[in-house]
């Protein structure tokens, strides 16, 4: 399980430092494909494959589910980690993300999510006052 919020910084490869929580459950390969809200995924490649599984069992006359499956694996990028841990982000996904050189890297549960500094503290500001009102329907039997 992923968890935490970490602020690596983009170096002038386009290469991130994965935060050295996340590098063990990482380390055999992982996918980096767009997300919602304009941040991307990053999924070990079990995770990614489970959900590549769920996606193909969905029939193709599914509209959402198409539109969903071809921006989800156009976009994808499967990278292993170097030893220091450090993963390229292809210029498509960076300019999708608008990721220039701050990052925040947050854990949220199976997945890694990579965003814009300011993109994310934009997010926050915006989300954070609505956090308290989502618990009923997102958290069955509540807290």
């Amino acid at each position: 399980m992923f968890l935490g919020t970490h602020t690596p910084r983009l170096d002038e490869k386009g290469r991130l430092i994965l935060p050295a929580k996340f590098r063990d459950e990482l380390a055999g390969g992982l996918v980096i494909t767009k997300g919602q809200e304009h941040c991307l995924y990053v999924f070990p490649m079990a995770e990614f494959k489970r959900i590549a599984e769920q996606l193909h069992t969905t029939p193709m006359t599914h509209k959402a589910a198409r539109a969903y499956s071809r921006v989800f694996f156009a976009s994808a990028h499967d990278e292993v980690p170097d030893k220091q841990g450090r993963v390229t982000v292809p210029v498509h996904l960076r300019n999708y993300a608008g990721l220039d050189r701050d990052l925040v890297v947050i854990g949220a549960s199976s997945r890694v999510e990579i965003w814009d500094a300011a993109a994310w503290a934009s997010y926050l500001e915006e989300s954070e006052d609505d956090f308290a009102d989502i618990e009923e329907g997102v958290l069955p039997g509540g807290l």
